[in-house]
Parts: structure tokens; sequence; C-alpha cells
């Protein structure tokens, strides 16, 4: 295995965790049990952002540059959508 799977790997299992906790945060009845599971939470999801970014650092992890034409009709498509929720736009 080398160093870009290995990384890649350890992102993949970092993102699992992340959601893990997320789920376990939301399902938490006790509030100092919240507040420790949303610190392990915080820890967990900076580590996985230090690897995407090493990653994204040396070339591993590209993004696709977003064109400008979709990102005007997501916007206004998602703006429709706020105006119709029951707490306000």
């Amino acid at each position: 295995m080398n160093e870009r799977d290995f990384i890649n790997d350890q992102l993949s299992t970092e993102k699992y965790i992340t959601a893990s906790y997320n789920v376990a945060m939301n399902e938490a009845s006790n509030q100092n049990l919240y507040n420790d599971l949303a610190a392990i939470f915080k820890e967990t999801q900076d580590c996985q952002r230090d690897m995407f970014n090493l990653m994204f650092k040396k070339g591993w992890y590209s993004l696709e540059a977003a064109d400008q034409q979709k990102l005007q009709q997501s916007y206004q498509q998602f703006n429709g959508y706020k105006n119709q929720l029951p707490y306000g736009g």
C-alpha cells in the first residue's frame, strides 16, 4: 500500500467516524454525554480536514471547477425552496 492509498483509506475512515459521531450526538439524551461526543466529533472532523488538505495539496484529491451558470441555477432553485420553509426565509 502506497502513501496515497494509506491516507485515502484513513480519510474514508474519518468520514465514516464523523458521520457516526453525528448520529450519536443527535441521539444523546444526556447533556454531559453530548458534550463529550461533540468534543470527540470536533477532533475527528479536524483530523479528517487535515487529511483532505494533505491529499489536495499533493494533488491526490482533485475537485472539478463548477460552471458559473450551474451555480447560479442552483442558487436560484434553493433560494426558491427557502421561501417555502415554515420558519421563514
